[in-house]
C-alpha cells in the first residue's frame, strides 16, 4: 500500500482529509508536504498497521489531538491526554486579554503574581508566561494526572510556572494574593445536548452538573480574599452565560465587569476588576 493509496482508503472511510494527513504525519514523523512529495512510496508494514488503528480510532470519535498526543495553542505546542481538556481557539480570547492587562492596566507592576484556576493542559499559564515573562505564573488543578502534563509541559517549553494540586483557592496557601486571576473552569451545563459527543474528553473539566455554574460561583466567592487591590478576575464561559456571569462578579462588589468575544463573535470571557 502506497501513501497515496492509504490515504485514499482513509478518506473513503469517512475521515476528514486534513485528519488523514495529520495522523500520517505524526505515524511517519514527517511533514504534509513530504507525505505529498512521496505519495507514491511503499508505506511499511508496521506502518501501515498503526495508521490503520488511529484511523479506525479517530473514526469511532476519539479526538485528534489525543491520538497525535498535542495542540497548538497561542503560538506553543502542548502535550496532550484524555486527563486535559484540549485546548480550544477560543480560550487564546482570555489569554489574549490578559496579555492586554499586564501591559495595561496592571503594567505598573513589574513583576505581577498571576494565577490560572484549573490549569489542565497548562495552556493558559504557558501561554500567559511565554508573552509576558516578568509575571510570576501559578497554577493549580484538582488532578494530579492534569497537573503533571501541565508540569511537563512547562519543562519542555522551558517556562517557569509554580503548580499547586488541588481545588480551586483550597489548593494555595491562605495568604497568597494575586494581581490578576484566570480560569477555564467547567460550565458546561449537566442536561447539555452537546456532552455525549465530549465523552473522551475528562467531564471533570467540561461539567460542574447542574446550569454549569457552580465552579464560577466559587472562584467568584473567593476572589476577593485573594486578589490585590485593583487586581482582575478573568473567567472564561459558556456563549449563553456573559449575563449571568457578569451579575455574579457585579454582586460580589468586582468593578468594570466586561465581556470580551471570540473569534465567532460569541461572548466568551467576562471579567473585572477588584476595588482598589
Amino acid at each position: 500500500m502506497t501513501l497515496a493509496q492509504a490515504l485514499a482508503r482513509a478518506i473513503a472511510r469517512g475521515l476528514d482529509r486534513l485528519d488523514a494527513h495529520l495522523l500520517l504525519s505524526h505515524v511517519l514523523q514527517r511533514p504534509r508536504a513530504w507525505l505529498i512529495a512521496h505519495d507514491g512510496d511503499v508505506l511499511p508494514p508496521d506502518a501501515a498497521a498503526t495508521y490503520v488503528a488511529l484511523c479506525d480510532r479517530r473514526a469511532a470519535g476519539e479526538p485528534l489531538a489525543y491520538l497525535v498526543g498535542e495542540r497548538e495553542f497561542h503560538g506553543l505546542s502542548l502535550q496532550v491526554g484524555p486527563a486535559v481538556l484540549i485546548p480550544r481557539p477560543d480560550t487564546e480570547t482570555l489569554v489574549d486579554w490578559a496579555v492586554a492587562l499586564l501591559t495595561g492596566a496592571l503594567a505598573d507592576r513589574p513583576a505581577p503574581e498571576v494565577v490560572d484556576l484549573g490549569t489542565g493542559s497548562g495552556a493558559i499559564a504557558l501561554a500567559v508566561k511565554h508573552r509576558h515573562p516578568a509575571a510570576r505564573v501559578t497554577a493549580v488543578d484538582l488532578s494530579d494526572a492534569a497537573l503533571a502534563m501541565a508540569a511537563s509541559n512547562a519543562a519542555r517549553l522551558g517556562l517557569a510556572v509554580t503548580f499547586h494540586p488541588g481545588s480551586w483557592w483550597q489548593a494555595l496557601p491562605g495568604a497568597a494574593r494575586f494581581d490578576l486571576v484566570l480560569s477555564n473552569p467547567p460550565y458546561i451545563a449537566g442536561e447539555d445536548p452537546h456532552l455525549p459527543a465530549l465523552r473522551h474528553e475528562p467531564m471533570l473539566a467540561l461539567t460542574p452538573g447542574g446550569d454549569g455554574l457552580d465552579a464560577i460561583r466559587t472562584i467568584v466567592a473567593g476572589a476577593p480574599a485573594h486578589l490585590q487591590p485593583g487586581g482582575w478576575l478573568l473567567l472564561e464561559h459558556g456563549w449563553d452565560q456573559a449575563d449571568a456571569v457578569a451579575a455574579l462578579l457585579q454582586r460580589a462588589g468586582f468593578l468594570n465587569v466586561t465581556t470580551r468575544h471570540d473569534l465567532a463573535d460569541r461572548p466568551r470571557c467576562t471579567g473585572g476588576c477588584w476595588p482598589a
